[in-house]
């Protein structure tokens, strides 16, 4: 079991922010989102940069779904099934859209802004909505079933972010 508040209470809740109410998942997937602004305003964008860009979202990515599926069983102990207070499914999941925003709007702040609050809400609306198989993936057993459920939202939202940026370019 996990005792708060240790470094995998931490990061299962994201500081805290899975306490946060309401919608403890808007406010949990809001870090990556400013991760991302913040690389591509100190240049580190997918353009100039994009080895610091994407590794960093896949760094980010790659420790959130850890936790959560490594920790899965002992946040459920704790505050039940797929419990709102676990959030790093979120900043996983977020993660995804923010690698499909096109490089080549980098140079233009205001399209990036539109990419990135792009990318932000249509997770928040493919995570809430539960698409299939989202919606089947989410009744796996512990941390799995928490954590590929975002995963598949985080695919949704960067199909619809990549086309965005189809239609922006």
């Amino acid at each position: 079991m996990i005792r708060r508040p240790g470094i995998f209470w931490n990061l299962l809740t994201v500081f805290g922010l899975g306490h946060m109410r309401p919608a403890s998942g808007t406010w949990g997937s809001l870090p990556p989102v400013v991760l991302a602004g913040c690389l591509i305003l100190v240049g580190a964008g997918p353009a100039s940069m994009p080895w610091v860009y994407y590794g960093a979202l896949s760094l980010v990515l790659l420790i959130f779904a850890g936790v959560c599926v490594v920790h899965g069983d002992d946040a459920e102990a704790r505050w039940g099934a797929d419990a709102s207070e676990v959030v790093a499914d979120e900043v996983a999941g977020q993660c995804i859209p923010l690698m499909f925003i096109p490089s080549a709007l980098e140079q233009d702040v205001r399209l990036m802004l539109v990419m990135l609050a792009g990318a932000f809400f249509t997770f928040r609306f493919f995570d809430i909505s539960k698409l299939e198989p989202a919606n089947a993936l989410q009744r796996l057993r512990s941390g799995w079933g928490v954590m590929l459920d975002d995963l598949a939202a985080g695919l949704y939202a960067g199909l619809a972010v990549w086309v965005l940026g189809l239609l922006i370019d």
